[in-house]
């Protein structure tokens, strides 16, 4: 009965979408093709998920219809590509199989993934599964045994956003606790930050012996209960010191000061810490903290920025950026020449990491959406990779784009042994070449796109991400065939909801559900 339902249900939506584009057909007396072209109606997902998921694609199609020319909306069901061990077409395959299939008229293509069941068996012997904080996220007691703030208490503070750290998930006071919830949980792995201005309050010199206390205690806790931890140096948190006195990455001296800090913490724990990254996703906290504003250390310049009081969003994210690479390749060199051989462990990079698929099936969007990956991804992955941005970049932002030496390239260059990755959601890309023609731009007129999300609108930081695990086996892909496939530890995927659901918290289940499901088919 349920099922019927939901087929009465989509049954009337594909009516109201085909009537309302007749209206429109009259209206401007041009012959279209039906909205809905093509949409199985099977049913493919449980309960009453599916249709909320339909009506969202649905809507994406409207919103192309409004563009102009004719569109296939398309929408898979997960049980068609997506169980583990039988003949299917991968989520990732049957997306560009669906682009050819509508290359004539552009396309809006969308699935909704409803992994079949699998469990931790049906994962090759070495998967690790863990879950991962950061410090200001989760410690708390943000003032207390001696720490100072960071540029992420002063943000928070400031009222950029609501709440802030100072007690948080009280980690500090309860982690013995956490640790325990960790282990009933099932996980393997913890990966967690350090706070460089709880380790060292003026992010150099002094080392607070109650920090290291409490990073000790942390970590002996995680191992005695079989927990790996993974361990982050910087997590947007620089220490506000450093960031007062000569303005943090903005600055060369903070490779010094990083290296040194970087020190402390590979000859404290490095005995017990095999997994180490440098910076977490530098691409968000540059455009966020350099060119956006919406995220410390909250510079920007008018009118690209959120109440920005100083920045320069032209030219200070491509100099923090290429800061942000010589640290972590100063401390990569650092742990490999003195700590890595004795210690075993590895060093790696963490990046944000959309998919982004054209718009339409166009030259232009196709272009606009590698365009895309280079200047979200690629801004740090050719260094890392080749040793020099991407010649994308090279020729649109010009002389502000900071240039390598051919001493600089050899350091920066395969300073990482793995990449962390945080994947969220898909991110559709339309070309907008008018962003390159005003002569004062920022990062995002630079890159010259619109970013759409899959339901329709522009991506925002504040509402639920769609649940689109196809897309994660398109990244993984990415950087298979363009960055040699280095090995990748998934350290952020989850969803936000936009109130505590605690108890029916359904849609984060699905989610998880289906992107562990993809990361399966993956590998």
């Amino acid at each position: 009965r349920e099922r019927e339902r939901e087929r009465e249900r989509m049954t009337s939506i594909f009516n109201l979408l085909n009537f309302l584009q007749y209206k429109k057909q009259k209206q401007s007396k041009k012959k279209r093709h039906s909205l809905v072209r093509s949409c199985p109606v099977e049913m493919v997902g449980t309960g009453a998920a599916f249709p909320v998921l339909l009506i969202n694609h649905l809507l994406c199609s409207i919103m192309l219809s409004n563009l102009g020319g004719n569109y296939l909306l398309v929408v898979v069901g997960a049980n068609d590509f997506n169980h583990h061990g039988s003949d299917h077409t991968s989520a990732y395959e049957a997306e560009r199989a669906t682009f050819e299939e509508g290359r004539k008229d552009g396309i809006c293509a969308t699935f909704a993934h409803t992994a079949k069941q699998y469990n931790r068996h049906d994962f090759p012997p070495g998967f690790i599964f863990g879950s991962g904080t950061s410090a200001y996220q989760v410690e708390g007691a943000a003032f207390e045994d001696g720490r100072k703030a960071s540029i992420f208490d002063t943000f928070a503070h400031s009222g950029f956003v609501l709440g802030n750290g100072d007690v948080a998930a009280d980690e500090y006071h309860k982690y013995k606790e956490d640790v325990q919830l960790m282990k009933e949980t099932g996980l393997e792995a913890y990966r967690f930050s350090i706070s460089w201005s709880r380790l060292i309050p003026d992010g150099r010199g002094h080392v607070n012996p109650k920090g290291l206390k409490y990073y000790n205690d942390l970590i002996n806790e995680l191992i005695s209960n079989g927990i790996e931890p993974h361990v982050t140096l910087v997590h947007m948190d620089v220490p506000q010191k450093l960031e007062d006195e000569y303005g943090g990455f903005l600055n060369r001296r903070i490779i010094e000061d990083f290296t040194a800090y970087a020190d402390v913490c590979f000859r404290e724990f490095g005995d017990r810490v095999r997994h180490w990254t440098t910076i977490n996703e530098a691409n968000i906290f540059i455009i966020g903290g350099y060119n956006s504003g919406n995220s410390p250390p909250a510079r920007c310049s008018f009118p690209f920025g959120f109440n920005c009081t100083a920045g320069n969003s032209s030219t200070e994210p491509y100099i923090a950026a290429h800061n942000v690479l010589f640290a972590h390749a100063s401390g990569s060199t650092l742990y490999r020449e003195q700590y890595q051989a004795k210690q075993h462990g590895s060093i790696g990079f963490s990046l944000y990491a959309f998919h982004f698929i054209p718009l339409m099936n166009t030259r232009e969007d196709a272009t606009a959406a590698q365009r895309a990956y280079d200047f979200f991804i690629g801004w740090f992955m050719h260094p890392l990779m080749y040793g020099d941005y991407p010649k994308t970049m090279k020729r649109i932002v010009g002389i502000r784009l900071p240039t390598f030496t051919k001493k600089e390239s050899q350091l920066v260059k395969g300073s990482f042994d793995f990449i962390g990755m945080n994947y969220y959601t898909v991110i559709m890309i339309k070309d907008n070449p008018t962003g390159l023609e005003t002569e004062l731009r920022d990062y995002y007129a630079d890159m010259a796109v619109h970013m759409i999300s899959i339901n329709g609108s522009a991506p925002t930081a504040q509402d639920p991400y769609p649940n689109i695990p196809w897309g994660m086996q398109g990244v993984l892909e990415l950087f298979k065939q363009v960055y040699g496939n280095p090995p990748i530890y998934i350290y952020e995927n989850g969803q936000l909801t936009q109130q505590n659901v605690g108890v029916d918290d359904r849609p984060r289940v699905e989610y998880l559900h289906g992107h562990i499901g993809a990361v399966l088919d993956a590998v």
